[in-house]
């Protein structure tokens, strides 16, 4: 059964066709700083929003049907499998990424829930063989059902703690199997309300806890892949521990956990965290955590999580400039966390928005490899820094520089009563200049 009839396979065509089903950007087999676009860009499609989200919201009810032709809750499920393996297969996307309660519906016990994972896991290692498509990374949703409520791991709960540690590892397992690059924690409900009822040493202790079994555990039966934590500041609790990365990465050394984890970055929660997405890339960058990419942005006049298909082009510029700058992604991609209006509600909506995502990365791509060819971005900031490279600010770099010193080499040179212009305005000109 076709699942989408009316699409055929989109291809590129350039960006002088006004065939609004083709790509005008992205040309998978284009060479880009020294790799394919396919191979930069490692694209993936994201389950819960492309294959399972109806337009909801917390004013109405859907406004486009995703049942794939079926009526039991199961049916529903393996219709849906297929239908994402066509649709990726007509976007030449070869990636995605999953929820476990994306894949298969909660029943009601754990035994049942897993059985049915297991006949849904089934369908999509077979057409994962037959179709060469990857799985990025898995997760587990440990946030929709009222257990929930009050977090996961962070549950003051123990029962709920262990359901959660119990519903991962049927996750990890699955995402093993599937030969995942990752496996990710976003922590949707891991935070509070109010600290009036809140132990929060206690929680985020918890939450050490249960990444640490399940880094053992994964490793315990073959998984080769990244661990990710995904920062965010809130929505839906009012204040997540994930905040950002700065604050992740301060987790994450505190428990010992910085060897096993890197980041996930996701473009509209760093907007939410009051971050430029290349801010929170560079901190990932710099600390050695960078790893994988929800792509998407944000309504800067909402301040919430509108998971809306990237088409800012600066915003994707930047982006690519951080991952390029990182070397590229190893086991990590660009993950489309991101769904179409409410009002867009057809199945050629969601093959426009995709296509709309991905010519705006393609385009980030091509203009963030000419930023660094070009040179004048890196060469600035390079003349910004150099008195670091000889004299005193050698001495400071290489720490043999002592506060007396210091003292004494600034009462000799007087006071300081000039420093080199950050020529803020010049350098976003040279990007336009870059750009158009």
């Amino acid at each position: 059964m076709e699942y989408f009839a009316n699409i055929g396979k989109i291809k590129y065509e350039g960006k002088q066709s006004d065939n609004p089903l083709s790509f005008k950007f992205y040309n998978p087999e284009e060479i880009v700083a020294g790799k394919t676009m396919r191979e930069q860009l490692k694209f993936a499609m994201s389950y819960w929003h492309t294959m399972c989200a109806e337009g909801t919201d917390m004013f109405g009810v859907g406004t486009i049907t995703k049942n794939y032709g079926a009526a039991d809750a199961m049916d529903i499920a393996k219709n849906k499998a297929y239908a994402a393996f066509e649709l990726m297969d007509k976007l030449d996307i070869d990636y995605y990424c999953f929820h476990d309660r994306d894949i298969a519906p909660e029943a009601d016990t754990l035994k049942e829930t897993n059985a049915r994972l297991d006949v849904i896991t089934d369908i999509l290692e077979s057409s994962m063989k037959s179709s060469g498509k990857k799985l990025l990374w898995g997760t587990a949703n440990c946030f929709g059902n009222k257990r929930y409520m009050h977090g996961a791991g962070t549950a003051p709960n123990a029962d709920v703690f262990a359901f959660a540690a119990a519903q991962i590892k049927k996750a990890v397992e699955i995402t093993t199997r599937l030969g995942g690059d990752g496996y990710v924690f976003w922590g949707g409900r891991e935070g509070y309300e109010t600290l009036l009822n809140t132990n929060m040493a206690l929680e985020q202790d918890n939450m050490a806890r249960l990444m640490r079994m399940t880094v053992d555990y994964a490793r315990s039966i073959g998984f080769k892949g990244d661990f990710y934590i995904e920062p965010k500041p809130k929505e839906p609790t009012k204040h997540q521990y994930d905040f950002d990365t700065a604050t992740v990465l301060a987790f994450l050394r505190k428990y010992g956990l910085d060897k096993d984890f890197k980041m996930n970055i996701e473009a509209n929660h760093a907007t939410l965290a009051a971050h430029t997405f290349q801010h929170e890339l560079r901190v990932a960058r710099d600390n050695g955590v960078f790893g994988s990419i929800d792509a998407n942005q944000g309504d800067m006049l909402l301040g919430w999580d509108t998971d809306q298909f990237p088409t800012n082009v600066y915003e994707t510029a930047l982006c690519m400039y951080e991952v390029l700058k990182a070397g590229g992604f190893t086991k990590g991609g660009l993950n489309f966390d991101a769904k179409t209006r409410r009002g867009s509600n057809t199945p050629e909506d969601i093959f426009l928005a995709y296509i709309a995502g991905m010519d705006a990365f393609a385009l980030g791509l091509r203009i963030a490899d000419k930023i660094i060819a070009d040179g004048r971005i890196d060469k600035f900031v390079a003349e910004r820094y150099a008195s670091y490279n000889s004299g005193i600010g050698k001495k400071i770099i290489n720490g043999t520089a002592t506060m007396a010193e210091l003292e004494a080499y600034v009462l000799n040179i007087g006071d300081v009563t000039t420093n080199i212009s950050g020529k803020q305005e010049y350098l976003e000109n040279v990007i336009n200049q870059i750009m158009f």
